[in-house]
C-alpha cells in the first residue's frame, strides 16, 4: 500500500512536533505501507518571512518573494528527514527543483503542470521516505514558484495522483471535516464521510480545512482523502465519489467567509457589452469576482452589485471608478463588513424549498440578507458582517446539524 501523508504548519510547528509526526510516519511504515511525506512550513513561518519582506519593499517582487517563501519548508523537510534517520530509519528530503514540481510560470499563485516520479519512485523502491517540499515548485524557465495558501495540500494530491497512491492523509490541527466552525458552533459535528462536490464548495465558501485545488485534483482523478488531526490517533473524515447514502442528508454543513468585500455600480448604460467593459479590467487584474447581481430599471440603465476579496478591495475600486467614468455610470459605493453565510448538500438537488426554508431562519433572527447565489448544491446570502456568528449557528440549528444526544 502506498500513502501519501501531508503535515501541515501546525504539525510541525517546533522540533517536538517534527519528532512527533516522524515517529507517526515510521508506525505507518513499520504496518508495511510505502509513505511519502509533504511538508508545509513551520506554523507562522511564511507570515515571518512576508513580514520581512515588507519590511525591506513595500510591494514585494513576487519573484525574490517567492525565493524567501520558499525557504520556510526547506527547514521543515531537513528537520524531518533528519529525526526519521535519529530513530534508525531512512529518509530524503526533496525541494519542488528536485523532485521535480513543474509548474506554469506565475509567481505566489503557480499551478502544477507536471511531477515526473523517477526520483521519488527510486527512493521507495530502496525502502527510504521521500519527504517533499508542499507549496513550491519551479518553472519551465527555471524559476522558484509558490503555489498559494494552502498549496500544500494541492502539491500532497498531485504527488499522489501521479504515484498512483491508495490514499492521501491531510493531517491539520483539527480532527477532521465538521458541519460547521466548532468554535463558533461547539454544538459542530464531525463528518465521517463527505463528497468531493461538497468539500469543494465548502473550501471555495470559507471553510479553511482543505485548499480547493487540492480537491479540485482529487476530485478529477478520483483519489480519496482522509483529513485527520496530527494530534490524536482518531480517524477524521473521507472526502470520496458521492454516494446515494450522501444525498439522504438534506444539507451537509454551514460555512461563512469575513473576507469578501462588495462593490456597487449605480445607473449604469444598460447596452451590449457594459458588463465586460466592468469585470475583463478587474480579471485582467487578477481580481477573482464572486456573487454577482444586475437590477435592470425602468429606463435603459442598471445596477450592478458584486463581490471580490477583500484584500483586492482597493485595488478593484480604483478599477472601477476608471470604468465608470469611460461608461457614464453615477456613482460607486462599496463595503467591507459583510460577510458570506452558505448551506451546502448533495440532497438539495432533490429537495424543494430549501432556500426558502434558509430565507425564514434568518429573517426570524433578524438578519438582513443583501445578496443571494445559489448553485446546484449550495445556497449563499451576502449579509451583514456583525451578524455572522449568529447565522452560522441559526442555520446550523435550523437545519438538523446540532451534535446527536442520547
Amino acid at each position: 500500500m502506498l500513502i501519501v501523508q501531508k503535515y501541515g504548519g501546525v504539525s510541525v510547528a517546533n522540533c517536538d512536533r517534527i519528532k512527533e509526526v516522524a515517529d507517526r510516519v515510521i508506525a505507518s511504515k513499520k504496518q508495511g505501507a510505502d509513505v511519502v511525506v509533504v511538508l508545509s512550513a513551520m506554523a507562522g513561518e511564511t507570515d515571518r518571512l512576508i513580514d520581512l519582506a515588507r519590511q525591506v519593499q513595500t510591494r514585494p517582487d513576487p519573484r525574490e518573494l517567492d525565493v524567501l517563501l520558499s525557504t520556510g519548508e526547506q527547514i521543515t523537510i531537513s528537520l524531518f528527514a533528519m529525526a526519521v534517520k535519529e530513530r534508525g530509519f531512512e529518509a530524503v528530503s526533496f525541494l519542488g527543483y528536485q523532485v521535480p514540481i513543474e509548474t506554469n510560470p506565475v509567481h505566489g499563485r503557480a499551478r502544477i503542470h507536471d511531477i515526473p516520479t523517477e526520483r521519488l519512485r527510486k527512493v521507495l523502491e530502496s525502502g527510504q521516505i521521500p519527504v517533499v517540499a508542499g507549496f513550491q515548485g519551479i518553472s519551465s524557465e527555471g524559476e522558484i514558484t509558490t503555489l498559494g495558501r494552502g498549496g500544500s495540500d494541492t502539491t500532497a494530491v498531485a504527488v499522489a495522483v501521479v504515484l498512483h497512491a491508495d490514499l492521501c492523509e491531510i493531517y491539520t490541527d483539527v480532527d477532521g471535516v465538521y458541519t460547521t466552525d466548532p468554535y463558533i458552533c461547539p454544538s459542530a459535528r464531525k463528518i465521517d464521510r463527505i463528497s468531493y462536490d461538497e468539500m469543494m464548495e465548502m473550501a471555495s465558501l470559507g471553510a479553511k480545512v482543505l485548499e480547493i485545488r487540492s480537491v479540485e485534483f482529487a476530485m478529477r482523478y478520483g483519489m480519496p482523502l482522509h483529513v485527520r488531526s496530527s494530534l490524536t490517533d482518531s480517524p477524521g473524515t473521507y472526502v470520496v465519489a458521492e454516494d446515494e447514502t450522501m444525498e439522504e442528508v438534506l444539507v451537509s454543513g454551514v460555512t461563512y467567509s469575513r473576507n469578501d468585500a462588495r462593490i456597487t455600480i449605480t445607473k449604469v448604460p444598460d447596452r451590449p457589452g457594459i458588463a465586460a467593459s466592468i469585470f475583463n479590467p478587474i480579471s485582467e487584474a487578477d481580481i477573482v469576482v464572486d456573487m454577482i447581481i444586475q437590477n435592470t430599471r425602468a429606463t435603459d440603465l442598471t445596477d450592478m452589485t458584486f463581490t471580490v476579496p477583500e484584500k483586492d478591495y482597493e485595488e478593484a475600486m480604483e478599477i472601477v471608478k476608471k470604468v465608470a467614468r469611460e461608461i457614464g455610470a453615477e456613482q460607486i459605493a462599496g463595503d467591507r463588513d459583510i460577510a458570506k453565510v452558505s448551506i451546502v448538500g448533495v440532497g438539495m438537488r432533490d429537495h424543494s424549498g430549501v432556500a426558502s426554508k434558509m430565507f425564514d431562519i434568518l429573517a426570524r433572527h433578524g438578519i438582513n440578507i443583501l445578496m443571494i447565489s445559489t448553485s446546484e448544491i449550495k445556497i449563499s446570502c451576502v449579509i451583514e458582517e456583525k451578524y455572522t456568528e449568529l447565522a452560522v449557528r441559526a442555520l446550523h440549528e435550523g437545519f438538523g446539524l446540532n451534535k446527536e444526544t442520547d
